[in-house]
């Protein structure tokens, strides 16, 4: 009996629309779209893709619950025996949309699924725990990798084969242990990996730590009333309009706003963009995020010198993590091309 599939796309992979189609609404369409073509080119007879399950990346996450609800009676009532979403590379909001979506069929509908992202995707560090994810690049140029890989561990899934290690299987850790029989005790192995280490012989460890970022903090400064200070936010705040149209979550831009002669950030001109609070009080008085009036108080005092024309902003709800250091480098190059001695960083 072929395998049932329900292939979850967002608006683009679904061959809808670009950014301008990505409020679209929760839709089905019969059979495979896209890149269900190759997904179901890959799985050699094995499995079908009865339908496919598209919804716009703005609209799911503006709207996880009502969105996530619609998705999953669409997905039901193709009766799948799995369900695919993506693969979303390094889509931030994307990838929390296909993690949503696979949790969701998981506990509720108590059926398989599958997902794809770059490790550094915002929907990794959300869903790892709660399903397969398979390593991805941080683009679609690795749509050719991606797809036999998801084929894959879909067919062991739907089998109800056992799943091998992530190293094996090729999806992202879990952060789940299993207990396991080697040759030699514990400080056996121990020595045996030292020793390579020391000769400069490939190991695998057996108990991977986490790498954290280390960045050392800079020289303070001497003299505050006479050095020029930039403030930067992750909460969203942007002229009345969103010009640049930042994302509520997952943002892939930020926006440089000047602020010359401007001491007070007023309801009428300044709104959050933001997707992850709740923006009433934001949108009350921006200031309470972005604090200009209390800067360029001090300012008049004498206690720091002045305060640059420009501001910048972003989002950080689920911002992936390689977006938020490139924002940073191009930032931090025209912050000290136009003389900043230091920075306030502002978040919700």
């Amino acid at each position: 009996m072929t395998i049932r599939i329900v292939h979850y796309l967002n608006q683009f992979f679904g061959q809808i629309g670009g950014e301008d189609k990505a409020d679209t609404k929760p839709l089905a369409r019969d059979g495979k779209v896209g890149p269900g073509m190759a997904l179901e080119a890959a799985l050699k007879g094995e499995a079908e893709i009865v339908g496919t399950v598209i919804c716009g990346d703005s609209y799911f996450n503006e709207n996880i619950a009502a969105a996530s609800r619609d998705v999953l009676e669409l997905i039901k009532k193709y009766d799948p025996d799995i369900v695919a979403a993506g693969p979303a590379f390094n889509a931030g909001r994307y990838g929390i949309a296909c993690g949503t979506v696979a949790k969701k069929v998981v506990e509720e509908l108590k059926i398989p699924a599958v997902t794809a992202m770059f490790p550094e995707n915002p929907g990794v560090e959300l869903y790892k725990k709660d399903i397969y994810i398979i390593e991805t690049t941080n683009s679609a140029a690795g749509m050719r990798t991606a797809i036999p890989s998801m084929s894959r561990l879909i067919l062991k899934l739907a089998k109800g084969e056992e799943i091998g290690s992530p190293e094996d299987e090729g999806y992202i850790p879990r952060g789940i242990r299993k207990n396991v029989f080697r040759e030699g005790n514990g400080s056996e192995r121990a020595v045996q990996m030292l020793i390579a280490k020391l000769k400069g012989e490939p190991y695998d460890t057996e108990y991977p730590m986490p790498v954290f970022d280390r960045v050392p903090p800079n020289k303070a400064i001497k003299d505050l009333s006479k050095a020029k200070i930039a403030v930067i936010t992750s909460g969203g705040i942007v002229p009345k309009g969103n010009p640049d149209r930042i994302e509520a979550s997952s943002a892939s831009k930020y926006g440089k706003y000047d602020i010359t002669g401007i001491d007070n950030l007023t309801s009428d001109k300044f709104e959050t963009a933001h997707g992850g609070y709740d923006p009433v009080y934001a949108n009350e008085d921006p200031d309470r995020v972005l604090p200009v009036d209390v800067l360029t108080d001090l300012v008049k005092k004498g206690i720091i010198g002045s305060l640059h024309n420009y501001y910048y902003s972003t989002v950080g709800n689920g911002t992936s993590v390689s977006n938020a250091k490139n924002f940073a480098a191009e930032i931090a190059k025209e912050l000290v091309k136009d003389g900043v001695q230091a920075v306030i960083l502002t978040s919700t």
